[in-house]
């Protein structure tokens, strides 16, 4: 049974889902996240900015792919086991064709000297999406000083620093659970 949504919030389909994430998976090429939160967000209106971000925020924290991950949750959510089949299914099976082509043509085609500029111009698009998709976020939650210190501190822990994601991971979110549990009145950090 679906839980009853928020006002304004738009519960899919099991068709809904399948064809959302099918959307998505096609849409993104570079990144999947900026696709995934422009649909499911803005589009879709299926949840709202903060329940995607903590939605995809528990996705970042387990193994596998962090939109995968969030698809199986959204899909749980809305219609059980047969929702979490159908976003993932959908979100998977573009792509899988698309990079099944490819494997093929980078084989055939991956040692020329002209497609190496190629490779690098999509890595750079793909970086300035995640990037973008980063900064679109946070001016939407409009997180407080300190939040915006624990994510300048995972990146900066990521980007030079070079530390794997579990451990960031491990360190930050003891301090940004306190910090959040520090923001909350004293009548609701008491009954916490």
């Amino acid at each position: 049974m679906v839980e009853s949504a928020p006002s304004g919030i738009v519960t899919p389909t099991r068709a809904d889902l399948f064809f959302g994430y099918a959307k998505i998976g096609l849409l993104g090429f570079g990144g999947v996240g900026a696709w995934a939160r422009r649909v499911i967000v803005e589009e879709r209106r299926w949840l709202t900015e903060r329940d995607y971000a903590e939605v995809l925020g528990i996705g970042q924290v387990l193994p596998g792919p962090n939109v995968g991950n969030a698809a199986v949750m959204i899909g749980r959510r809305f219609h059980g086991l047969a929702g979490a089949l159908l976003a993932t299914s959908g979100i998977y099976i573009g792509p899988f064709c698309v990079l099944m082509l490819l494997a093929w043509a980078y084989q055939t085609y991956g040692q020329m000297p002209a497609v190496a500029p190629f490779m690098q111009g999509i890595a750079a698009a793909a970086a300035g999406m995640v990037i973008g998709m980063a900064a679109k976020m946070t001016s939407k939650l409009r997180p407080p000083p300190e939040m915006i210190a624990v994510g300048l501190a995972a990146c900066g822990a990521a980007f030079w620093w070079r530390l794997p994601l579990p451990l960031i991971v491990a360190i930050l979110a003891p301090v940004s659970i306190f910090l959040a549990h520090r923001r909350l009145p004293p009548a609701v950090r008491r009954a916490a």
